[in-house]
């Protein structure tokens, strides 16, 4: 009887040892299975990051250019008078072909001209108050871009905690 005993220990002790091992197993891949799941969530934040981060600097630079072109239009030229306009163009209906007015004399033309660039003052302005908006906007923006990538670091750092 003595050797029935000792042949059902080890079994036992076997099916004991192997329920363990497959606990353990089952757990590793729960937590392998959170991590991926973690990992694919903070890449797709990562990734609308990256997006959003593109879309904000193809907003300034279109931004920049927009100032850049209306800058050149509205810059405010020395008066111009109509001799210069008469060395310029070789007739006065080339030169109000040209700037698409009306005109009598080159003086008349060169009066419109003068009054044209005085008028787009206030256009500047406005253009300068957009343009504030769409920087506040576009800053705001990055703030929660900020915030956002604050998250995905946080995330990172718990993983790698969790690594054993």
């Amino acid at each position: 009887m003595s050797n029935d005993s000792d042949t059902i220990r080890p079994t036992v002790v076997t099916s004991a040892l192997g329920d363990r091992i497959r606990n353990l197993t089952s757990q590793l891949r729960q937590e392998r299975d959170v991590q991926i799941k973690a990992t694919s969530r903070i890449l797709g934040a990562a990734a609308q990051i990256a997006v959003n981060h593109d879309r904000l600097i193809d907003q300034v630079v279109e931004m920049v250019e927009d100032d850049l072109d209306q800058q050149t239009q509205l810059k405010p030229s020395a008066p111009r008078t109509g001799e210069q306009l008469k060395q310029q163009f070789k007739s006065l209906k080339d030169a109000k072909a040209h700037f698409n007015l009306k005109a009598n004399s080159w003086d008349a033309l060169a009066a419109k001209l003068n009054e044209a660039s005085i008028d787009s003052s206030p256009k500047a302005a406005n253009a300068q108050d957009s343009m504030v908006q769409r920087l506040a906007a576009i800053e705001q923006e990055i703030q929660l871009l900020r915030g956002d990538m604050n998250q995905v670091l946080n995330l990172l750092s718990l993983l790698v905690e969790k690594l054993p």
